[in-house]
């Protein structure tokens, strides 16, 4: 894939790529984006490792380095890729993604369905209440059905029997994390666990509101504060390139 776009937004999450596009379509007005989609089956066991060989083989073609772009779990796959293949990686954005990157919505589940003595239909309406906050009882059973969607589909490694975890580090790219300061999935804490890990000119934003999914209520917000990222890495490299021209 020679002709990639500038920006490879990553979605290992079918059941929530409706709440990535109006992010992308803000950010494909300015740049040239696409998706990276990882499609697993249900019978499969969820594993980032095949999904790392397969993009891998997307982007070992490209023949110049991308900026790379996810959330939550899509942005944990982002994160080990650009740890291993940094050449490859212009800039990585994560969305949701706390200094633990292995925490997620998933995480959060299967404990508390392990530490409340309810129904998963509950311990669900909870999640839907924590990641999208208050909905009315339609939305609730909607969004109910997403999420075990996504509990089937999405290559996030937790289960009931056991949640994985991760030492925090950095990556040596230019690294942009965004949050929501009403985010109880990633909390402000948790998100802020990356200012130990921060290079200079590397960025980490907190949109006002949002809760998890931050970036579909607020596209436009978000989507600047990202270009603007990407304007400022363009800026310095040309002005590199000037300095050593002069």
């Amino acid at each position: 894939m020679s002709n990639l776009p500038e920006v490879l937004w990553l979605s290992t999450s079918p059941s929530f790529s409706r709440f990535e596009q109006p992010l992308m379509r803000y950010l494909s007005n300015q740049i040239s984006i696409a998706q990276w989609e990882y499609l697993q089956s249900p019978d499969e066991p969820a594993s980032l490792d095949a999904a790392m060989v397969l993009l891998q083989d997307c982007l070992k073609s490209h023949n110049r380095p991308i900026h790379l772009i996810g959330h939550s779990t899509s942005g944990l796959l982002g994160l080990y890729y650009t740890r291993k293949y940094p050449e490859r990686v212009k800039s990585l954005t994560l969305l949701g993604v706390g200094a633990h990157p292995h925490v997620d919505w998933q995480a959060h589940y299967y404990s508390l369905l392990q530490l409340l003595n309810c129904s998963r239909q509950i311990v669900l309406a909870q999640m839907v209440s924590s990641i999208f906050g208050y909905q009315n009882n339609y939305n609730t059973k909607k969004l109910i059905q997403v999420l075990e969607r996504d509990l089937t589909t999405s290559i996030s490694p937790h289960s009931l029997f056991q949640r994985v975890s991760s030492t925090p580090g950095g990556v040596e790219v230019p690294l942009m994390v965004c949050g929501s300061k009403d985010d109880v999935i990633i909390d402000p804490h948790a998100l802020k666990g990356w200012l130990n890990w921060l290079k200079e000119g590397d960025v980490l934003w907190e949109c006002p509101q949002g809760h998890h999914f931050f970036h579909y209520f607020y596209p436009q917000q978000v989507g600047r504060q990202i270009i603007k990222f990407w304007q400022a890495l363009s800026l310095k490299k040309s002005n590199i390139k000037s300095g050593l021209v002069a």
